[in-house]
């Protein structure tokens, strides 16, 4: 009988490669950071932590429509997340859509990001 926090071996898997994926970002590989966030997410879809690094890795790699898609999902998961909203907002501006960034901006500011 298997207590209901113990950890199962594939959650230790998922998250030493959540670290392996913050240290390729780290040392500025951020195309395989996102290699290896996205078989994270395959797995854990909603997992919010790495839905951000997979958003700062897109973004650092300069794939802006993927970083748009992971902030955009990520906003939808946590809408009061400051953060998510101003690098949604940049990733916007980045593809010459200010427009679109503006409401964006407007809720970062209201929460303080």
């Amino acid at each position: 009988m298997t207590q209901p926090d113990a950890r199962q071996p594939h959650d230790i898997d998922l998250h030493s490669e959540y670290l392996r994926a913050d240290l390729f970002l780290a040392m500025g590989q951020p195309i395989e950071a996102a290699k290896v966030l996205e078989g994270v997410l395959e797995a854990e879809p909603d997992n919010q932590a790495a839905l951000e690094l997979l958003a700062r890795s897109y973004f650092g790699s300069a794939q802006l429509t993927r970083a748009e898609t992971s902030l955009t999902r990520l906003v939808e998961l946590a809408p009061a997340n400051g953060w998510a909203r101003r690098a949604l907002a940049r990733t916007l501006e980045r593809q010459s859509r200010a427009a679109d960034a503006t409401v964006h901006h407007r809720v970062a500011d209201a929460l303080g990001a």
